[in-house]
């Protein structure tokens, strides 16, 4: 018997550096809009459109189901085959919202992934800073999974 079977979740992966980083929202919330340009500036994709997860010594794993991986659909393109990354261990979660719903100094959040809190926060994926906030973000809140120098998050 598997003690760590897979859970099958909607989104997008990718990760940068050791950091893995989960894009969550609807169909057309521009998942894979962000993914491909984190990816053209030397991020690695690990699963588009479905991301399998496993809990393992006490950290979330992203993978993707072997139907689909090394695949990620661009829009008006179609379905393209990349290199992919075989897993990630999960650092930040992003959920991506209309810019009208974005906090403009909001609280550190994190959610619940598996057991596991993970750092949470909320983008608009088609703002053209999306790449370098999720980047930053990343830096300040996954440590030296990115190699973080001092950048913080600055409370007023």
């Amino acid at each position: 018997m598997n003690s760590n079977p897979k859970h099958l979740i909607h989104g997008t992966a990718v990760a940068l550096g050791r950091a893995g980083v989960l894009l969550r929202g609807p169909s057309g919330a521009g998942k894979s809009d962000l993914a491909l340009r984190l990816i053209d500036q030397g991020a690695e994709l690990v699963s588009d459109d479905q991301i399998a997860l496993t809990r393992r010594a006490g950290e979330v794993v992203m993978s993707a189901p072997p139907s689909i991986a090394g695949m990620i659909e661009a829009r008006g393109v179609g379905l393209l085959r990349l290199p992919r990354l075989a897993e990630a261990a999960l650092r930040l979660v992003v959920d991506l919202v209309p810019a009208a719903g974005i906090e403009r100094l909001p609280e550190q959040r994190s959610c619940d992934i598996l057991g596991v809190p993970v750092p949470l926060i909320a983008l608009a994926p088609f703002e053209a800073s999306a790449a370098a906030k999720l980047r930053l973000a990343l830096k300040v809140l996954a440590g030296d999974d990115m190699r973080a120098g001092q950048t913080t998050l600055a409370r007023p």
